[in-house]
């Protein structure tokens, strides 16, 4: 049976698409770690930045303002990105509060190499202060507020993926 199929949210091709990302780095924890999501080159988004483990840091992340993006019915996130060879981690948030709850999933694409990532809505884990939060279940994709980006796990040092698109089927 064919895949759906994919329906974009974000293409970039719109520079102030990357502008709807906000940092929020271990700098809220006192580390020193640090990022942004811009646009790049031909209608590509970065998220950018340096990992550092000082001050008991070592993350950055970026997340959209809450918003309805309108995708009750899907089953998967597909996103199109070219990384550094370093693992990072697609998020949501499914409520406009601060709280550090979300559910990720793994974005791992070769160095150097434009990947299709697809992570099914089913796979995605609750976590929150880099902790998996037992008995969340799965996001109703209906609820989704927010999109983000994060790189941790001790990965030291500058860091780069390019975002071509991200969308859903």
């Amino acid at each position: 049976m064919p895949s759906s199929p994919v329906t974009r949210l974000l293409d970039f091709d719109a520079p102030e698409e990357a502008g709807l990302f906000s940092a929020v780095d271990d700098a809220v924890m006192g580390g020193v770690s640090w990022s942004a999501f811009e646009p790049g080159e031909a209608g590509v988004a970065v998220f950018t930045g340096v990992v550092s483990l000082a001050n008991s840091g070592g993350f950055a992340s970026v997340r959209t303002q809450p918003r309805d993006w309108g995708i009750g019915a899907a089953e998967a996130f597909v996103l199109r990105v070219r990384g550094d060879g370093k693992r990072y981690r697609f998020n949501v948030r499914t409520s406009d509060s601060l709280e550090a709850f979300r559910y990720e999933g793994p974005v791992e694409p070769q160095a150097g190499a434009w990947t299709l990532v697809e992570i099914p809505v089913g796979s995605m884990t609750g976590k929150a202060f880099g902790r998996r939060v037992p008995f969340t279940g799965t996001p109703d994709p209906a609820r989704v507020r927010t999109l983000g980006f994060m790189i941790s796990d001790r990965q030291a040092g500058p860091f780069r993926l390019e975002v071509d698109w991200i969308g859903w089927r």
